[in-house]
């Protein structure tokens, strides 16, 4: 990783759909898709899958904090998935979607919290944000087919079409300023 490069760690459900969205903002060099927060060294997909490691699918963002801020990338996490669900983002169900921030130091817990609160207080009132807000302990590689699966995918699954395609649609309408040229 570059000097001048940041690492943030989000789980917003699948992490397909969470790989997509970054890739597509400026500042953000690599989006890796893997696993944080269980009790198992190096899970597989399908260890995770059954929901009983405790691992959340998630994202590690390496990103230039010069060009895309940690505050940003929070604002992107919370407009492209439901951070009111519970283990849950649309179809899929289970733990292992919930919604969950990994921090790396104690400014991105802080930021996160902040971001959380002005949330509750503003476009979330009344509701509930259920994502957790933990140290990123350990973050395992997912298997090489899932790395830019939309990119690769995007016409052959159906998921793709039906899921993430309106995420980036959401993400392109909001964001367009973000986006990458």
């Amino acid at each position: 990783m570059a000097k001048d490069t940041a690492t943030a760690v989000f789980g917003g459900g699948c992490f397909w759909c969470t790989e997509a969205i970054f890739n597509e903002l400026r500042g953000v060099t690599s989006v890796i898709s893997g696993y944080a927060g269980g009790k198992k060294d190096d899970p597989t997909y399908d260890q995770v899958s059954m929901g009983n490691t405790g691992h959340a699918e998630v994202v590690q963002v390496a990103f230039d904090p010069a060009v895309i801020s940690y505050d940003t990338l929070l604002e992107v996490f919370f407009a492209t998935h439901d951070p009111t669900t519970m283990n849950r983002q649309g179809g899929d169900v289970g733990t292992q979607y919930r919604s969950v921030i990994f921090t790396t130091n104690d400014a991105q817990a802080a930021a996160a919290r902040a971001y959380i609160a002005k949330l509750e207080a503003g476009e979330h009132a009344g509701k509930n944000i259920v994502t957790e807000i933990l140290p990123l302990v350990r973050f395992s590689t997912a298997e090489e087919y899932h790395q830019k699966y939309f990119e690769k995918n995007a016409d052959s699954n159906p998921y793709c079409s039906v899921v993430i395609v309106p995420k980036l649609k959401k993400l392109r309408e909001k964001f367009a300023p973000l986006l990458k040229g």
